[in-house]
């Protein structure tokens, strides 16, 4: 899962970044209302974390000019602010959830994984592809019925695969998807990673999975 964060203290944004990739989430950051809407309509994020109290366009009016333009990414507001007309302000401007500061880093974790969860209602709870299966509730990967232990980043990985299965994916886009905008795409990380996942995913199994594409990427198939 990837996740927008849009807050003009550098500290606040860095503590919750650090947090949120600890937790297996790639983390984008924005740090005025302007860059975080024009990150938002790529539409690419799967949650925004959204300060209000934002230096000129605030919160709120990023908020208002997403629904405007019908992007519908869930969006947690955090803010100063603990009036219950403040609440309903935003709440009424389209916001899915509301959280004040200061906040324990444990209820923004829940909240965000309940909202992602709210997200994917009515989506199969399984991400399954021949004989591999990931539940992303447990965070579990099974090959066969056999319990495949994988670190966070590599669950992310495979989670991105899962949801793209036939689609040759470039090395762009899994550094877009997995890591951030900011990370360095001239790194062979991705190649490492896809590495490691294959030994663990493939490493003495039939089919193997994971495919390279010469010169572009990589792709989940089963021939």
């Amino acid at each position: 899962m990837r996740l927008l964060v849009v807050e003009d203290e550098k500290k606040v944004a860095h503590f919750i970044k650090r947090g949120l990739e600890e937790e297996g989430y790639a983390v984008d950051l924005a740090g005025d209302g302007e860059e975080g809407l024009a990150m938002a309509r790529d539409g690419v994020h799967d949650l925004l974390i959204l300060d209000i109290g934002l230096p000129g366009m605030n919160g709120l009016q990023v908020l208002e000019e997403l629904r405007k333009r019908k992007i519908a990414t869930p969006v947690l507001l955090l803010t100063v602010r603990a009036t219950i007309e403040d609440k309903v302000l935003g709440l009424d401007a389209g916001a899915d959830d509301y959280l004040t500061k200061p906040f324990a880093f444990q209820e923004l974790v829940a909240r965000v994984r309940a909202l992602l969860r709210r997200r994917t209602e009515g989506s199969p709870a399984l991400l399954q592809f021949s004989d591999l299966t990931l539940d992303p509730a447990r965070r579990a990967v099974f090959r066969r019925g056999e319990k495949i232990d994988l670190t966070a980043k590599e669950f992310s990985l495979l989670e991105y695969f899962l949801r793209n299965p036939g689609r040759v994916l470039t090395r762009t886009q899994i550094i877009e998807h997995v890591w951030n905008y900011d990370f360095d795409s001239g790194t062979n990380l991705v190649d490492v990673y896809v590495n490691y996942l294959r030994k663990k995913v493939d490493s003495d199994r039939e089919p193997k999975l994971i495919h390279t594409v010469r010169g572009v990427g990589y792709v989940l198939k089963a021939d």
